[in-house]
């Protein structure tokens, strides 16, 4: 029988907020380092001694996984948000629309800006389509999510095939000549991205937001549309197994049962297929396929199982200095995600240090320590004089100024 956990399941899901956005920066990086397609593949835009390897580290641990876990919790918050506006006599579905329109700008800001790969404004658009199913049973919920999200990205898996054997094809100089320059155009298509990133990030600031809003004004709505299938199920998912009781009633054997079986069943394939993607010189079509669509159920299974895992962990780490640090950095996941992307452009970027051209892929584990530790530094010393974090409180107060 499940007993009540004797933390909060705010607390708790501040701490997994907090690894999770700690996680996100192992992945992000690469795109605040190099061109956005170098996040597909070591092979772009070159290899490098050792990037292979750091690139198939985070592949296996990070790349997906914490993207879903981010946006399962980001379905929690909803959760959390209508209860708060409720306490205090507010419309809490005037209040998320609010909070989601008010999001959508930050991450558009956030894209011009500082960063071509922001999520913000995804989480915005896709929060407006997990509103509209708020009020349905966290059965009826998973019942919706759970096939939608397995049958959208199996069909985009299977649609991928062609193209992956197609250009296996063309590799092995067996393909038809079409088939061959198709290919071809698909790698200028590449290049002509790649350059048009490098000069972004060699740009000066003004210069760098001036190329970005002509080249790719709609971008942010067009990785919304392209991930839509992906983020609202999870973020359905995220709010059913908060209002069950997930971070707080569950029992420890079914815990330690999801954390096991999801790690291993979503583990193992992305282990093969990280050798089957390495053994074959990291082919950029089956790379593109991989990442987008080809991986979705075993990311979506790892992020159960470290969300598991996590709550699992949480009430041994609560007291201790790195729980704390933690749960502060979670509370704080807006500022500081916001917060990564303004450090490391100053780091990378040519507004900046420019040093993006000057560090070797092999080098980026070294920056994303430097990420956590400015993540995890300054929370706890914040938080002890101010409620929220700079811009949770500035983005609340914005969504529902009644909400302290």
């Amino acid at each position: 029988m499940a007993t009540e956990h004797p933390h909060s399941r705010i607390e708790a899901l501040d701490f997994l907020r907090g690894i999770a956005v700690l996680g996100i920066l192992a992945i992000n990086i690469t795109g605040m380092w190099g061109p956005s397609l170098a996040t597909f593949s070591p092979a772009i835009p070159r290899l490098e001694p050792g990037g292979a390897a750091w690139f198939g580290f985070a592949f296996v641990v990070f790349e997906g996984k914490m993207r879903a876990l981010f946006s399962l919790l980001f379905g929690a918050s909803m959760v959390l948000f209508a209860d708060a506006a409720e306490r205090r006599g507010a419309d809490p579905d005037i209040a998320q629309l609010r909070r989601l329109i008010w999001l959508a700008l930050f991450g558009y800001l956030h894209f011009a800006l500082l960063w071509w790969g922001d999520i913000l404004f995804t989480y915005a658009l896709c929060g407006l389509g997990a509103l509209a199913l708020r009020h349905l049973s966290p059965l009826r919920q998973v019942a919706i999510a759970l096939p939608f999200y397995i049958l959208s990205q199996t069909i985009e898996a299977l649609l991928d095939l062609p193209g992956i054997f197609t250009e296996q094809a063309v590799l092995a100089g067996t393909a038809a000549p079409a088939d061959v320059t198709e290919q071809a155009q698909m790698m200028l298509r590449i290049g002509a991205s790649v350059a048009h990133d490098v000069a972004v990030l060699q740009a000066g600031f003004f210069e760098a937001v001036r190329l970005k809003l002509a080249h790719s004004p709609l971008q942010p709505l067009t990785v919304t549309l392209s991930t839509f299938t992906e983020t609202v199920p999870l973020m359905l998912v995220g709010m059913a197994a908060l209002r069950s009781g997930f971070a707080t009633t569950w029992s420890r054997l079914t815990l330690a049962t999801i954390a096991l079986c999801g790690i291993l069943l979503g583990g193992i394939p992305t282990v093969l297929a990280l050798q089957w993607l390495s053994s074959h010189g990291w082919p950029p079509r089956a790379m593109f396929a991989a990442i987008e669509h080809g991986m979705a159920l075993p990311h979506l299974l790892m992020a159960a199982g470290y969300a598991a895992a996590l709550v699992l962990a949480f009430p041994q780490l609560r007291a201790t200095t790195i729980g704390r640090a933690l749960t502060a950095a979670g509370r704080c996941a807006f500022t500081n995600y916001l917060g990564t992307s303004a450090l490391m452009g100053a780091i990378f970027c040519g507004w900046g240090l420019g040093l993006g051209p000057e560090v070797p892929r092999a080098w980026l584990p070294a920056f994303v320590l430097l990420g956590w530790a400015a993540m995890l530094a300054w929370p706890q010393w914040w938080l002890s004089r101010f409620r929220q974090g700079p811009l949770e409180g500035l983005w609340r107060r914005l969504a529902l100024p009644t909400i302290g």
